[in-house]
């Protein structure tokens, strides 16, 4: 049974960062790609950045120059640092890998 498990969400004030942290088990971690979405209320749920098994990201264009995703294979875990953070980023942050998604974690971005 496949588990993800979202962390490090809070409140941060505008400029601020956070790291956020998914750790992954009951797949094999290194041969999947990983993915970050979040959704904001009332709107869709879109995808954030992803990276692949060989560590190729991608990233939705809002977030470009501002976040990064990494993943370590070996603690089976993908981080998303998120620098300069921005009001329009407030959502609730999801991880997915293949099907499987976490509970997620909510970012607020307020002063």
């Amino acid at each position: 049974q496949v588990r993800v498990v979202e962390s490090g969400g809070g409140l941060v004030q505008p400029g601020g960062s956070l790291r956020l942290s998914c750790a992954i088990s009951g797949i094999i971690f290194a041969i999947n790609d990983m993915h970050w979405f979040r959704q904001a209320a009332g709107k869709q749920r879109e995808l954030v950045a992803s990276i692949t098994s060989s560590g190729s990201t991608a990233y939705v264009e809002s977030v470009k120059g501002r976040f990064t995703i990494s993943r370590d294979n070996a603690k089976a875990t993908v981080h998303l640092q998120m620098n300069s953070l921005k009001p329009d980023d407030t959502a609730v942050y999801y991880c997915k890998t293949l099907r499987s998604w976490g509970q997620g974690t909510q970012v607020t971005v307020s002063s």
